[in-house]
């Protein structure tokens, strides 16, 4: 399983830098990677990391074979994707998100209601879209008072207030 880690940003400095967003928050772990894959406009490339640097607020990569700023914008909007085992590791009750995708998603008493396709970085925090059965999307709130404890084993979600999934539309 191949996981999505980063976003390149803009280059920084003369050297080649591009600054990176990690989207776990976690940094240490891209100083053991070796190569990604940038994903930009559909388009996949295999880099090597040349060298890496963890500044207090900030995260700077130069892959191999970038030795400018003009080469290093180039890159800029690629998503880094690396194999699972290089991702950050996880402490205790935490989870990624690749792992919410597709875990069903129920009602407290047993009710399936559908699936988590995804999990969206929303303003207020993060939203799972939900497939209905209907094939349907709807985005609720991904949080401990409305989703409980994942139980991946089972591959199911228990979504503790099924409210949120109104939409406030009248279908009667």
């Amino acid at each position: 399983m191949f996981f999505t880690l980063g976003l390149v940003g803009a280059p920084f400095g003369l050297k080649g830098f591009s600054r990176v967003k990690s989207f776990s928050g976690e940094t240490a772990h891209f100083s053991r990677l070796k190569k990604v894959t940038l994903r930009k406009n559909g388009k996949e490339e295999i880099r090597e990391l040349a060298e890496v640097i963890n500044r207090e607020n900030s995260l700077l990569i130069r892959f191999m074979g970038i030795e400018n700023p003009e080469d290093a914008a180039a890159l800029g909007g690629s998503e880094i994707i690396a194999p699972r085992e290089d991702a950050a590791p996880l402490n205790k009750d935490e989870f990624y998100v690749e792992d919410l995708r597709g875990l069903g998603v129920f009602t407290p008493e047993g009710e399936a209601l559908g699936f988590i396709g995804d999990i969206i970085e929303g303003g207020g925090g993060n939203l799972a879209e939900l497939t209905l059965p209907s094939g349907k999307k709807i985005l609720a709130p991904f949080r401990r008072e409305f989703f409980g404890v994942p139980d991946f084993e089972n591959s199911r979600i228990v979504l503790l207030e099924p409210w949120v999934l109104r939409d406030g539309s009248s279908d009667e």
